[in-house]
């Protein structure tokens, strides 16, 4: 977690945050960045989104 946190420019407690829930929905550059240090393109994080509410 504090890899991918430092990665995205976050601290690791705001990425725990988000994980647990406490943080419900981060801003749009958060989300970004963590795509982006996890290596996935908004285009994939959009389709899973979409994907999820349509189950």
């Amino acid at each position: 977690m504090p890899e991918v946190a430092a990665a995205a420019g976050l601290s690791a407690e705001t990425l725990r945050k988000i994980e647990t829930g406490r943080v419900p929905t981060p801003a749009f550059f958060t989300v970004a960045a963590l795509g982006q240090a996890l290596g996935i393109s908004l285009d994939v994080l959009a389709q899973a989104c979409a994907d999820e509410r349509a189950a």
